[in-house]
């Protein structure tokens, strides 16, 4: 068998690792919590909390937003500057990123706020 094929395994033993450790925590969390005699509507999101699906689509979509900012101001900088060209890409990129997923979390509290 050749050492290539162990790359893609590893990977997916790794994921397949932290799914299953997220899944059997989360479990025995429940379970003590339930022997506790914990109400069962702490596993359920509150009443006034926007639903996960429109959180992570707003999220998405800033910070495609975020870079697509980015790369228009880099290839501006590049063409208008005389700033070094290998740095100028991912240092705009990433702050534009960073932007649109700081904006995301203020909206999604500001949509948190008004459910």
């Amino acid at each position: 068998m050749g050492a290539e094929i162990f790359i893609p395994l590893s990977f997916f033993a790794v994921v397949f690792g932290i799914i299953y450790l997220y899944l059997s925590s989360r479990n025995k969390e429940r379970l003590a919590l339930i022997e506790k005699g914990a109400d069962a509507s702490i596993f359920t999101r509150g009443a006034g909390k926007s639903p996960i699906w429109k959180v992570i689509i707003l999220n998405i979509a800033l910070l495609l937003i975020g870079v697509g900012v980015g790369i228009f101001i880099a290839t501006l900088l590049d063409h208008y500057s005389t700033i070094d060209n290998d740095s100028i890409y991912p240092a705009t990129i990433f702050l534009m990123a960073g932007l649109g997923l700081f904006v995301g979390f203020k909206m999604t509290s500001n949509l948190d706020k008004e459910s």
